[in-house]
């Protein structure tokens, strides 16, 4: 049964959707900025949340963790390096979405979700 397992799908298949996820949790978290749609925005939230929590401590498993989540080396790094311990004392909302108007092709809400 299928009960109450609900999902953004974005019209993609899953490995899809988790690549484009990935991805743009990378850009996150290397640009600390990013302007996106706001269903992509609040799907990315979380995976961005639960990376600079774990990166709050530099271990060995905490970056085999980020690595098996995250495509891109040089995010992992910035995450266990810089990141980590920027938020060490802070207890979570690491990140922060900003409306910034509509699309102007197909009206969609476009937001900033950035690193606070």
């Amino acid at each position: 049964m299928r009960h109450r397992k609900k999902k953004k799908i974005f019209g993609r298949k899953k490995s899809a959707r988790e690549m484009m996820l990935a991805q743009l949790a990378v850009s996150v978290l290397l640009y600390e900025k990013v302007r996106t749609t706001e269903a992509k925005a609040k799907a990315v939230r979380a995976i961005v949340e639960r990376a600079i929590a774990r990166g709050r401590e530099n271990t060995l498993t905490s970056r085999r963790y980020l690595l098996s989540m995250l495509p891109s080396k040089s995010a992992v790094d910035k995450v266990l390096e810089v990141l980590g311990p920027k938020y060490k004392e802070r207890k979570g909302g690491y990140t922060r979405i900003v409306k910034a108007g509509r699309r102007k092709g197909d009206g969609a809400p476009i937001v900033f979700i950035e690193l606070v």
